[in-house]
């Protein structure tokens, strides 16, 4: 996380997790929503799993950015392709809810940028400047190995 980018598309992850949060709470309680969720079970699950890959994620670990991609492409993606077949097959070219396929469609969309975001992060694991230059360091390690052969200290 040593970038902008890096912090505003975990930043993302959070608010699209509350809105999920809040879509399925109002489901749950039979309010008037503006976006439904599909199924509420698989809901309900998708959000503790999502919990489980923001951790992953901010800790630069790939399988929480695989997960999280294959989870919301699964779930988000049947909701968006059935949305949208219709519209090519009819012809009248008309989506039926078209803000529960927007929210669809970016929760694939953000999933993708996280995947590619950890995908093309090079240094995913934290650097410590104090000691890397130490340890990492080859030509520093030969030249104190020669430099060692050649103290002879005298003891008493």
């Amino acid at each position: 996380m040593r970038t902008f980018a890096n912090w505003m598309i975990a930043m993302f992850m959070i608010m699209y997790w509350a809105f999920r949060v809040v879509v399925a709470y109002q489901a749950s309680v039979y309010a008037e929503f503006f976006v439904q969720p599909i199924n509420l079970t698989v809901e309900i699950i998708l959000l503790f799993v999502t919990i489980i890959c923001i951790v992953l994620v901010f800790k630069r670990k790939m399988i929480g950015a695989i997960i999280y991609f294959l989870c919301y492409f699964g779930y988000f993606g049947a909701d968006l392709v059935n949305q949208v077949i219709p519209v090519f097959t009819s012809g009248h070219g008309e989506i039926t809810n078209p803000m529960s396929a927007f929210t669809s469609f970016l929760g694939i969309i953000l999933a993708f940028a996280v995947l590619l975001d950890l995908a093309v992060d090079k240094g995913r694991k934290p650097k410590d400047k104090k000691t890397d230059w130490f340890y990492t360091n080859e030509q520093y390690d030969r030249q104190l190995d020669d430099r060692a052969d050649k103290n002879n200290y005298r003891t008493l």
